[in-house]
């Protein structure tokens, strides 16, 4: 298929250098690049978030404690047919119905749906999100905005006060040591892939989008966790194979 205008992917910027560093973003990251589909990122600054997607007019997907809309990123434009995506999950089933012929599959065709893809999803995400304070300390905030930065990051997070989200000493071994402990239970789903070239959940030589969904959230830890250099080695080295598999599809563009 021709692309006659290139993708916009808006994605929340780091700190300069300018780089990738959330999670949900990275697995658009990696899908638009498995697919092989023109695009062009648009860096949006955390405290700009809300502004940006309003002006997409891309409807809020998630809601706060009170009910109140919970704007985030990312968000992809498609000039070429003059569509807004605002959700992870739902840009990936955008790009496998819309350019079914570029690149490699998200969800293989043999697979029955994406309803299974949605409970993996939902089951990774709440996973990593009852660890991501390990992270929070290493996000790398832009130094211009990072007070603005820092109180939307705990509006969003539900905490009063940035120092809430710290955890250092013993308090962080613990919490690391249970970590690594709670992993076992997605390491053994993996266990349990079919054989493949690759440590892909569904076998094969190419990742799947269910691959996508726990890539992205590696990318963060090694951008963020000031262990990830322990972390990829843990369960006989998974979490890093898949992060070093994953780079052929880490361009930014």
């Amino acid at each position: 298929m021709t692309h006659s205008k290139p993708i916009l992917y808006y994605d929340i910027a780091s700190g300069p250098p300018v780089r990738p560093f959330a999670p949900n973003p990275w697995k658009v990251r990696y899908a638009l690049n498995l697919k092989r589909v023109p695009y062009h990122t648009e860096w949006v600054e955390l405290p700009d978030v809300t502004t940006v997607r309003k002006r997409l007019n891309a409807a809020p997907v998630r809601k706060f404690a009170d009910g109140s809309d919970f704007h985030t990123l990312p968000v992809i434009h498609d000039q070429g047919h003059e569509v807004v995506v605002g959700d992870s999950f739902d840009i990936a089933v955008y790009l496998d119905q819309t350019y079914p012929e570029s690149g490699d599959r998200l969800f293989p065709q043999a697979s029955s749906g994406t309803a299974l893809y949605v409970a993996f999803n939902k089951f990774v995400d709440d996973f990593f999100s009852r660890f991501c304070i390990l992270c929070s300390r290493g996000l790398p905030f832009n130094p211009e905005t990072a007070d603005e930065s820092k109180a939307e990051f705990c509006r969003r997070a539900g905490v009063e006060r940035w120092e809430q989200l710290g955890i250092e000493g013993e308090e962080r071994i613990k919490m690391v040591e249970e970590f690594k402990v709670a992993l076992d239970e997605l390491a053994r789903v993996y266990k349990h892939r079919p054989a493949g070239e690759g440590p892909w959940l569904e076998g094969g030589s190419s990742p799947t989008y269910a691959d996508l969904i726990v890539g992205g959230w590696l990318a963060m830890m090694k951008n963020t966790l000031s262990e990830w250099e322990d972390m990829k080695t843990w369960h006989e080295g998974l979490w890093g194979r898949i992060d070093s598999e994953l780079e052929r599809f880490a361009q930014v563009h």
